[in-house]
């Protein structure tokens, strides 16, 4: 029996891929309709997407062959909805993040933070959270998370090693002190007493006194260890939560922003371009920078206690945190001095965030309006994203100079340009593309086939709940099940519902849409959740319950405080108290 279902285990992949598609074939085949067919196959690839019994982005392409084959789609109309403008800002994204990752400049930016902030315990912690979540604002956490954590580990390591060293010295001093005291050397004097030749007048150490040394300076240590041992966990768990934090200030820092774009603009097209740049920021930064405080606050009351002196260091000893800022200031030094490549990356990205901000800020009329956008919305945020990546493939990495020969005489060649194409293919993550075009298709198929209509009628009773309240649910449900599934897959699934939902009931689809898609980043339980948890997992002095207890409370923060944010700053900045025109169904794809 044992045997039988270890095999089991081991084929369950296989199992899956077969038998979900034979469990669920009765919906089209008894129940008919293009509204079934569809139907089946939003939950066969919910189910595949679950369990990842095949690559996600596999399971994202499916549509291509089932819609078709079902009579839902032409295969034309699927294969469109692959490429989709918030691709392209997703495409132009990624490549700055690479540029900036491929010269170090994130680095370089993380060091000079923290040199800044300086190592007492919390305001280390408060200097990786910040950085971290700046960094994964424009970079993917999975990075930021994967760069910190060594920095973070080095510098807690060598704060215990000067401060086991400090004690050894002083333990020294005690034996020294009090060995003194049995022979009648006097207090201060003992080093006098060590040069005498004479050894009458030389030290002994009685076994009674060396015994109780010893165990006081074990439980010396294992203090230590347990001190730095916790703010070891503390410190992992505030680098790899803060990425996750920071990746939702942005629309490009994490996938499920940019599936609600894609989302909101495929289900409801005449929205005004509602979501962009400037209007996320608007709305998220300041959740995120309300999150990363409770955040900080919290995990310096699980790891590092409420005893403000400690925490911050007042009034300690210095010599330790001389040698950990040097740790610090070793690893920037060995970047050098800002090259001419980081310099133009540096600049090239601010003018990005700029044109970002400026291109349509909504309190007045954006540069893309005034010179592109008077009719029609010609020029987008994934315009800007692929205008400023290309110029990464036409700027030289070094300052031309004319002539010159090498160290064998040859003529100096042309530098390379910031970025070549090697490096993009091999860091880009192509799949992605695949999974939000696989998002877009169901979105598109379920408002052709009739689904999202069927869906918005039998979800029409909940018109009798405050609208607060199906928010705080929706939130809670989604943040529950990205724990299990992956967050684009979340927001893949989700969103399509709840926009019917929020058409049904007469509810403004941002209502919903916009806190369940941040809080499909909120995966704090678990080291599965989300890769930076399941790098801060890998270095070995996390439990699962210390990550659980921790994220548990954050989950519960993050719902409260995105609710806080939708009804205040929100519901102004998208005027989200009334139904708006654009989402009035009858006039959207008719077909």
């Amino acid at each position: 029996m044992v045997v039988c279902l270890s095999g089991l285990w081991r084929y369950r992949n296989y199992l899956i891929i077969f038998l979900i598609p034979l469990l669920i074939l009765p919906l089209p085949l008894i129940v008919g309709g293009p509204e079934a067919s569809c139907g089946f196959v939003i939950i066969l690839m919910a189910l595949y997407w679950c369990t990842e019994c095949m690559p996600l982005a596999v399971t994202g392409l499916l549509p291509v062959i089932l819609f078709p084959m079902m009579g839902i789609m032409e295969s034309s109309e699927v294969c469109n909805q692959y490429m989709k403008d918030s691709n392209m800002l997703f495409v132009g994204g990624l490549l700055v993040a690479i540029a900036v990752e491929y010269w170090n400049l994130h680095k370089r930016i993380a060091l000079r933070v923290l040199l800044l902030v300086g190592v007492r315990p919390a305001l280390l912690m408060m200097g990786f959270m910040g950085t971290t979540a700046f960094l994964s604002m424009w970079i993917s956490n999975t990075a930021s998370t994967a760069m910190m954590l060594p920095i973070a580990n080095a510098v807690l390591k060598q704060l215990c090693d000067t401060e086991a060293q400090a004690e050894e010295r002083e333990m020294e001093l005690m034996v020294i002190r009090g060995a003194g005291t049995g022979t009648g050397v006097p207090k201060g004097q003992e080093n006098q007493a060590f040069e005498m030749g004479d050894k009458e007048k030389s030290i002994t150490i009685e076994p009674e006194p060396e015994v109780e040394e010893s165990l006081e300076a074990r439980e010396r240590r294992l203090k230590r260890e347990a001190k730095y041992l916790n703010l070891d966990k503390g410190m992992s768990l505030s680098v790899c939560y803060a990425a996750s934090i920071g990746g939702t200030a942005t629309l490009t820092g994490t996938t499920p922003n940019l599936i609600l774009k894609g989302q909101v603009d495929e289900l409801f097209p005449g929205n005004g371009d509602i979501i962009n740049f400037a209007s996320w920021f608007g709305f998220s930064f300041p959740n995120m920078v309300l999150m990363l405080i409770i955040s900080w606050l919290w995990l310096q009351f699980m790891y590092l206690g409420c005893n403000m002196k400690k925490s911050f260091g007042c009034g300690m000893n210095k010599d330790g945190d001389k040698e950990a800022y040097g740790v610090m200031k070793n690893e920037y030094k060995k970047l050098g001095s800002m090259c001419f490549a980081e310099g133009c990356i540096l600049v090239l990205f601010v003018l990005l965030v700029l044109l970002w901000f400026t291109r349509e800020p909504g309190f007045m009329p954006g540069w893309a309006t005034v010179l592109f956008n008077k009719d029609r919305p010609y020029v987008t945020d994934g315009t800007v994203a692929i205008l400023m990546s290309t110029l990464f493939f036409m700027i030289p990495s070094q300052l031309p100079r004319c002539g010159g020969y090498s160290e064998d005489g040859k003529p100096l060649k042309a530098p390379p340009t910031l970025l070549n194409w090697d490096v993009v293919q091999e860091k880009m993550p192509w799949n992605i593309l695949l999974l939000l075009g696989g998002g877009f298709a169901l979105a598109r198929g379920s408002e052709v086939s009739g689904l999202s209509q069927w869906l918005g009628e039998s979800l029409a009773p909940l018109q009798s709940i405050p609208p607060f309240a199906i928010s705080f649910l929706l939130c809670l449900l989604t943040a529950t099940f990205t724990e299990c599934s992956s967050n684009v897959a979340t927001t893949t699934l989700f969103l399509p519902i709840l926009a019917s939902m929020a058409v049904a009931i007469k509810l403004h689809p941002l209502y919903v849409m916009l806190p369940c898609t941040i809080c499909a980043s909120l995966a704090f339980m678990l080291p599965v959740a989300t890769p930076p948890n399941a790098i801060a997992f890998s270095y070995g002095n996390l439990k699962v319950m210390d990550m659980a207890k921790a994220g548990f409370v954050l989950n519960i923060v993050g719902v409260i405080t995105i609710n806080i944010a939708l009804n205040t700053w929100g519901a102004a900045m998208f005027n989200l108290n009334t139904f708006p025109d654009w989402a009035n169904v009858t006039t959207i794809h008719t077909l």
